[in-house]
């Protein structure tokens, strides 16, 4: 389980997050959703480390994340961003690996779990072989997975993961996606602007507005049971799901 105790952050005076507490449990999908600067990426990136809380802390199984251990605590996280995040000048395999090597494992067991990932998020193995930008889109995107799975970590962190793909390719990895999910038991947590695609992913989501959670629950709780008028006129404005049309 990852958590965040009274997390909070600024930036030169301006409040991205307010304290905020939130617990995800193990096993379990939760959305991060909201518009556009409302905090939700602020806080992925306090809860891998990658930006230091003004106030408050945040755990992984009950170990509290600091400047000592935030290296060792990250092997135990894996993150996806928009677009991949691959890096231009290695392969798609070297990129995927890279972690393991420095770590020390061992080529066969290294070379054993590649195989392993590359049939889990259904990319050919061959197709390693090249660099980012001979990859399609959703190629990329299957590569960063494979990236961020690498080394098994229990948490899965995931900012706007499919935001930079054509309709139809995010329809395909938004299938295999839930799929994955389902298979591999994991603690994920996803961000997104997007409420179709929270519908389609979430056991909870997690609405945000300015900084703070507005709502926290299923989409269910979120139609039936507003917590503000705000829940209802950010549902409303995003018809793609027939569910969500009806609010």
């Amino acid at each position: 389980m990852i958590s965040v105790t009274s997390v909070s952050k600024s930036f030169g005076g301006l409040r991205a997050l307010a304290p905020t507490t939130l617990a995800f449990a193990p096993s379990r999908t939760t959305v991060v959703i909201g518009p556009s600067g409302c905090g939700k990426t602020t806080l992925l990136r306090l809860m891998l480390g990658l930006a230091s809380a003004d106030s408050g802390s945040v755990a992984l199984n009950g170990d509290v994340l600091t400047q000592a251990n935030a290296e060792m605590l990250r092997h135990r996280v894996g993150y996806v961003i928009q677009e991949g995040g691959l890096f231009p000048h290695l392969t798609a395999q070297r990129n995927v690996t890279i972690m393991a090597s420095f770590l020390g494992r061992r080529p066969e067991d290294i070379q054993r779990r590649c195989a392993e990932l590359a049939e889990l998020v259904q990319i050919p193995i061959d197709v390693l072989a090249r660099y980012p930008r001979e990859l399609s889109g959703g190629q990329r995107q299957r590569a960063a997975l494979m990236r961020a799975l690498m080394l098994d970590p229990p948490v899965l962190l995931m900012d706007e993961p499919l935001g930079a793909l054509d309709p139809m390719t995010r329809h395909a990895l938004q299938t295999d996606l839930k799929s994955i999910f389902a298979r591999l038991a994991k603690t994920v947590v996803l961000v997104t602007h997007d409420m179709h695609e929270a519908a389609h992913f979430a056991d909870e989501i997690v609405l945000m507005r300015e900084g703070r959670v507005v709502q926290r629950g299923t989409l269910d709780d979120l139609l039936a049971r507003p917590a503000e008028p705000f829940v209802t006129e950010f549902i409303r404005a995003q018809r793609a799901d027939p569910r969500l049309a009806a609010a």
